[in-house]
């Protein structure tokens, strides 16, 4: 059997495991609490763990340019200290009940989340609770955290693959904050002051923009009981949302960078329409049937029948304003030219010559068994159902997600190609040659 083969097996195979699954999937209750935060509960017997995310509305796509990368700072540092305990005592305080505890800050939220066996899970909901509600952000661990932080941002911007999709990310969006990476800028990190951190502490860690998602083998009545005697303190505002900001617009520039690496590496990107979009379910189907594993067409002209790819994708994010549509190949120096021009061509003949019959329902599938796959365990369980509520879709968008991909057509694909595969951004990395 041909790799296609075994890659459209895998899915299908992925398929029916995951619709045996669902035919068994524990239900999940939903309790809005007086001083409005969200607690979503999904009681699972079938492990004795515990799984527990805590999001908060906040992330790069609400911050500045000058404020880049403060909500991830501020999220690591609350792991550093809290009003009852040290960091070291935090993390013994976990290890102990045979858990995990971790923060940080990404693109559309924030979370504290842990894990731990599930007769200790009120002990970690207490240690949640106390690090989103009373860290202390203590100077010192702010240094630590801050010189941890300047190193990854140095080690993203040294390594070819990170730099280019930086890059892309920087052309495609202009002034627009997907255009920032998380982590944040050098020059940001090193300026923000244990005040600012504080500030944005206050302002962020607010009832009504935060979402508790807990699965595992818990009581649903017990959690809520206990949620709201951990939170209920914490007093809900009025204050208004921010503002979105404008929508970019594609310019369809093309850059190349040059500097000593291994491969070259191609990125071609558009803009694409954010998850609420009727046609959004269409542009993740037309990117599986582009970059969808070895099935996809990228892989299979790019990589098997013309050897121009050592590895090569299509990335489209969950983003609730206009996402990023963006195709990669990372091939040898010599062959960037020809890559390039394949890429291109791939993605204008998606236009001409869209998805139907086996083609669709393998993207289709390929998305599905995806979206199932990834939510195996109660940590990504609890991850999906504080997310997609906190940004404001509700916590079954996955379901319905899955249900509108399988219900896309293809008219529906070509509409997405023809509307959307146009004025395409490039960028390139080319190797410089070392000098003899």
């Amino acid at each position: 059997m041909s790799r296609i083969g075994l890659s459209l097996g895998s899915v299908l195979l992925a398929m029916g495991l995951a619709a045996s699954v669902q035919a068994q999937e524990p239900s999940v209750s939903r309790q809005v609490l007086p001083n409005g935060l969200t607690v979503l509960v999904r009681e699972d017997a079938a492990a004795g763990v515990v799984a527990m995310s805590l999001q908060v509305r906040a992330g790069s796509r609400f911050e500045s340019p000058t404020t880049t990368g403060i909500t991830n700072f501020l999220h690591r540092v609350m792991l550093r200290g809290t009003s009852k305990r040290t960091a070291v005592q935090l993390a013994t305080s976990y290890e102990d009940i045979g858990g995990t505890l971790d923060a940080g800050g990404e693109v559309e939220s924030a979370e504290v989340r842990g894990q731990a066996l599930a007769r200790h899970w009120e002990t970690l909901l207490g240690l949640i609770a106390e690090v989103a509600l009373d860290a202390t952000l203590p100077a010192d661990e702010i240094e630590k955290e801050r010189r941890l932080l300047l190193g990854q941002i140095k080690a993203r911007a040294d390594a070819p693959f990170s730099l280019t999709f930086d890059t892309m990310l920087r052309d495609l969006y202009g002034s627009h904050p997907y255009a920032s990476q998380s982590l944040g800028r050098r020059e940001t990190i090193e300026r923000f002051t244990r005040d600012d951190l504080f500030a944005h502490y206050r302002a962020i860690y607010r009832p009504e923009r935060m979402v508790l998602a807990v699965s595992g083998e818990v009581a649903r009545d017990r959690v809520v009981r206990a949620a709201e005697r951990l939170f209920g303190r914490v007093v809900r505002t009025t204050a208004t949302p921010p503002e979105a900001p404008a929508a970019p617009a594609a310019k369809g520039d093309r850059r190349v960078i040059t500097l000593p690496a291994q491969q070259a590496q191609i990125f071609v990107g558009y803009l694409v329409p954010g998850l609420t979009d009727p046609l959004y379910p269409a542009v993740r189907v037309l990117g599986a049937t582009l970059g969808g594993g070895m099935a996809g067409r990228l892989f299979v002209e790019l990589r098997d029948r013309r050897g121009l790819a050592y590895s090569t994708g299509v990335v489209t994010p969950f983003r609730t304003g206009p996402a990023f549509f963006v195709a990669y190949l990372g091939t040898a120096p010599a062959s960037a030219a020809a890559a390039e021009a394949g890429v291109l061509s791939e993605l204008e003949r998606a236009r001409a010559t869209p998805a139907i019959g086996d083609e669709l329902a393998r993207a289709k599938a390929y998305i599905r068994g995806q979206l199932s796959m990834d939510r195996r365990t109660n940590a990504r369980q609890a991850w999906y159902l504080a997310f997609f509520e906190v940004v404001g879709v509700g916590w079954d968008f996955p379901d319905r997600f899955g249900r509108a991909v399988e219900a896309v057509t293809a008219a529906d694909v070509a509409r997405a190609a023809e509307r959307y595969l146009t004025r395409p951004t490039v960028v390139v990395l080319q190797p410089t040659t070392p000098k003899q």
